[in-house]
């Protein structure tokens, strides 16, 4: 009697702002095995939100050739990957193909002023008319203004603009393509005519040929090299779906692809998003339009803060509370859900507008901030817990709101994303939308969107038919009649706070950003760990070049002339007599440790 056959199975994985994952999926949606990788979203200087690009590819190359393993070893065999990531990411690579910069991500604000003045420009309507991306300092397109602005010497070295999903796939392939959906998240890329925008690019200073080849979802990267193979731990020639972008498939994973179906997803930051059948943009300029494949678009709200907030909580405001759940052998989100559980409905009155790295949709304002409004003595850890999520919560009900207004119904709200692991958090958007919310079995949307849309592109099923058949609803959460009517009290009010506090965020960005240049205190201590100095360097070029502690970097310092359009000469000075010193321990301890291996001190 032969053995039973192996299934077959297909990789999604996904590059997200703070992590990347890799589930193995089959034709009938079920997982057989996964990895994970953390990475550091770093905070340089103000309004910087950034990726060390080796550590995002490592993690990349290192969940495939894990969750490769781990299938194999299942019993299963993998016949493919496919690839989604974060959108509205922006890398510049040198001409052989080396980051010249970090990875700005979509909460990077530095590009504040140039968005500003290209949404009061005379092209403002019709960009987002023809692009689908709102003018926002996440747009590629605003970032690259900045660049063009601020930092020409590093915009000089840079040969070609990628994002983080062709920053990743170009360490595997010779390919220079990029995603529909990706580039249609740049605000470089006309949605009804599926090419670059030549307006966009002129206001951007770039041409074509500094972009990759656009292609749709399910284009098959083919030619997986014996080295590359290697590197991911699969057979040479495993053909590569593109792939699209994390929020375009977190709604083809969760089965919302239909009219009237809605997927609210919470991660690090948060979305809503409904599937559309052709492109179409909000004339008010509050929400996107992105593309999932060629025949299928999605349209919605992006919200800036999700995850990130309790991460914050967790590891600034409350680590002590975390250290005492680790100790314990508990997760401390649980810990959190514990205490924010004890809380009534409304957190005692306490409201926490949850504008961390400013606000995306509905309003579009990245001078937004974060605020505790209505403290009192006897508020506690737990109604901070609860308030912050109440308020991702509020602010994800207003582009529902907004959803709702161009016409869009929403009758069914699929939740995914990390989120879905909290019941109380469930609870709370159930409570602050009124309407119940379908969990999906498999929560984690994006990765199975992925695996979906690979699957029709390597001719194994049809992903959409296949969503509406194998996604199940695990659970349904419905709305609490009494916290309900407590939240569509408090929304109004936190509605009326975000516009209230709208100026006085302005102002205190506005003290934030440095004026006339980072001073040293600023820019930041460079400081060694295994072998990793990083400087907090407020220009791209002296980042790089301090960041890691080889001798040809830190020479690179030491020569460099300029700080660029951050420092006066008499700051720039003081820094590089700094550096200058840190030279020179640097090379006492190379000689030191060279016999060792190590880095650096």
């Amino acid at each position: 009697m032969s053995p039973p056959a192996r299934p077959a199975v297909v990789l999604g994985v996904d590059l997200g702002t703070q992590s990347a994952k890799a589930v193995a999926y089959d034709v009938a949606g079920g997982a057989h095995a996964s990895a994970f990788a953390e990475y550091a979203l770093r905070s340089p200087a103000p309004g910087r939100e950034e990726l060390d690009p080796e550590e995002v590819v490592a993690a990349f190359l290192g969940v495939i050739a894990r969750a490769a393993a781990a299938a194999e070893g299942a019993g299963a065999v993998v016949s493919g990957v496919a690839c989604s990531a974060a959108m509205h990411t922006l890398v510049g690579l040198d001409a052989a193909g080396r980051p010249v910069t970090a990875v700005l991500t979509y909460a990077d604000t530095r590009a504040i002023a140039e968005a500003a003045a290209l949404r009061g420009g005379p092209s403002a309507e019709g960009l987002h008319a023809r692009t689908g991306t709102p003018l926002h300092p996440m747009s590629p397109l605003a970032k690259l203004r900045w660049f063009s602005t601020h930092a020409p010497a590093t915009a000089q070295r840079v040969a070609s603009w990628v994002s983080v999903k062709e920053l990743a796939l170009r360490r595997l392939f010779a390919d220079r393509v990029v995603d529909h959906s990706i580039a249609s998240a740049s605000g470089l890329f006309d949605v009804h005519t599926a090419d670059w925008d030549d307006e966009a690019l002129t206001l951007a200073g770039i041409d074509r040929t500094m972009l990759s080849r656009p292609v749709p979802t399910m284009h098959v990267l083919a030619g997986l090299s014996p080295a590359a193979a290697a590197a991911v731990g699969l057979p040479a020639g495993t053909p590569f779906v593109i792939g699209a972008s994390d929020g375009a498939l977190a709604n083809l994973g969760a089965g919302a692809v239909d009219e009237g179906v809605a997927a609210l997803t919470i991660g690090s930051s948060g979305a809503v998003r409904t599937v559309v059948d052709a492109p179409e943009t909000d004339r008010r300029g509050r929400l996107f339009c992105y593309a999932l494949t060629t025949k299928h678009w999605v349209v919605g709200g992006p919200v800036s803060n999700g995850g990130l907030l309790l991460r914050w909580l967790r590891d600034q405001l409350l680590p002590e509370l975390a250290a005492q759940a680790r100790a314990a052998g508990e997760e401390p989100y649980h810990r959190f859900d514990q205490l924010a559980a004890g809380i009534p409905a409304g957190a005692g009155g306490l409201l926490f507008l949850p504008a961390f790295t400013g606000e995306r949709a509905p309003r579009w304002d990245p001078t937004a901030g974060g605020a505790l409004v209505g403290l009192t003595r006897t508020h506690g850890r737990g109604h901070v817990i609860r308030a912050a999520m109440e308020g991702v919560a509020y602010q994800l009900a207003a582009v529902v709101a907004a959803i709702i207004d161009v016409g869009r119904g929403i009758d069914v709200v699929r939740a995914t994303g990390g989120f879905t692991a909290s019941p109380l958090w469930l609870q709370v958007v159930a409570d602050v939308l009124g309407r119940p919310l379908e969990v999906p079995r498999a929560a984690e949307g994006t990765c199975l969107g992925a695996a979906l849309l690979g699957m029709q592109a390597l001719g194994m099923a049809d992903a959409f038919e296949t969503a509406r058949e194998c996604i199940t609803v695990e659970r349904t959460v419905r709305p609490i009649p009494a916290h309900a009517a407590r939240h569509a009290r408090l929304l109004p009010a936190f509605t009326a706070a975000t516009e209230a506090l709208a100026p006085t965020f302005s102002t205190l960005a506005a003290e934030r950003r440095p004026s006339g240049g980072f001073s040293p205190a600023a820019i930041g201590e460079v400081t060694g760990s295994n072998g990793e100095e990083r400087a907090m360097a407020g220009d791209d070029e002296w980042y790089w070049c301090l960041q890691h502690g080889t001798a040809e970097r830190r020479e690179g310092c030491r020569a460099a002339d300029r700080l660029g359009p951050y420092a006066s000469a008499e700051e720039a000075a003081r820094w590089r007599e700094r550096v200058d010193a840190r030279n020179e321990r640097w090379e006492d301890a190379d000689e030191r440790w060279s016999g060792e291996g190590r880095g650096g001190p």
